[in-house]
């Protein structure tokens, strides 16, 4: 199986290397772990200390103090993926949501064919982004103690809803094509060559007509992200959020067990037989 090789590395001189290893380390066990065995690919997470440092092959997710317009993934002037983080105090859930949707469609261009959530539309094709329908905080899940997003199954576009069936990584979403609260759903109507969203950012769903996308050369990805900027909210979850507490919680405790397992570890080095050569 091809291997995909993503790198992890701050454009912001606050961040120090070893968050970037400690969430570049949770990245990697929510891919292998978690989205590899249900999106049926193989990829890599390292973190680097500077885009000078990332070799030749790697996506750069890369971590940045002000995205203008939305964060997400765009595409080089040769073709190659990378991704934007906007900085924040859960900069984390960010990270998560771009390196999956990246690993789970590379070019920003892939559609699924299905029923449209618009009565009278009929079949569309759906723009995959893993991440976006159950994109919010609330729906988020910590690994290694570190803020990470939720992602639908390729269940979501099953044509009806059946039971024991997984529709997303946290069961969120119980069932096909469903947008939860602070997530949305993209899909193109071919019969009028428009861009359709269901948004749920307010007191419940709603229909957007996006029109004919003018592309630019960018992928359909960039196009959709640029007009929904409301994923940046991601870096940006209040401090007194539930899920972000939590995750700082778990993590200060975490901490205090890996340095007690560093010192013994130190301890046990300096007593071992000094032997001669």
């Amino acid at each position: 199986m091809f291997v995909r090789q993503l790198a992890l590395v701050s454009e912001v001189p606050d961040i120090p290397v070893k968050e970037v290893a400690r969430i570049s380390a949770a990245l990697q066990k929510q891919v292998t772990r978690d989205f590899a065995p249900i999106w049926q690919v193989s990829a890599t997470v390292d973190g680097f200390p500077a885009l000078e440092d990332v070799p030749l092959g790697y996506w750069p997710v890369i971590i940045v103090q002000d995205v203008q317009g939305a964060a997400g993934v765009h595409l080089d002037k040769d073709g190659q993926p990378y991704a934007l983080v906007e900085v924040g105090d859960s900069w984390s859930l960010t990270a998560s949501h771009e390196t999956l949707e990246v690993l789970g469609d590379p070019s920003g261009n892939r559609v699924i064919a299905g029923p449209s959530p618009e009565p009278g539309q009929g079949r569309v094709e759906f723009l995959v982004e893993v991440c976006d329908p159950s994109e919010d905080a609330n729906c988020a899940y910590t690994v290694n103690d570190v803020l990470v997003s939720d992602f639908y199954t390729p269940h979501y576009f099953d044509p009806v809803k059946q039971e024991q069936v997984r529709y997303s990584y946290t069961g969120a979403i119980t069932e096909p094509r469903q947008v939860l609260p602070g997530g949305y759903l993209s899909w193109h109507n071919p019969t009028d060559d428009h861009w359709y969203q269901l948004t749920y950012f307010g007191q419940g769903p709603q229909l957007r007509d996006l029109g004919v996308l003018a592309r630019n050369g960018q992928s359909l990805r960039a196009v959709i992200d640029s007009l929904t900027p409301q994923t940046k909210r991601l870096s940006h979850l209040p401090r007194e959020a539930a899920m972000l507490t939590g995750a700082v919680a778990a993590a200060s405790s975490a901490e205090r067990a890996t340095s007690a397992r560093a010192e013994s570890l130190r301890r046990q080095i300096a007593e071992l037989p000094r032997g001669g050569s």
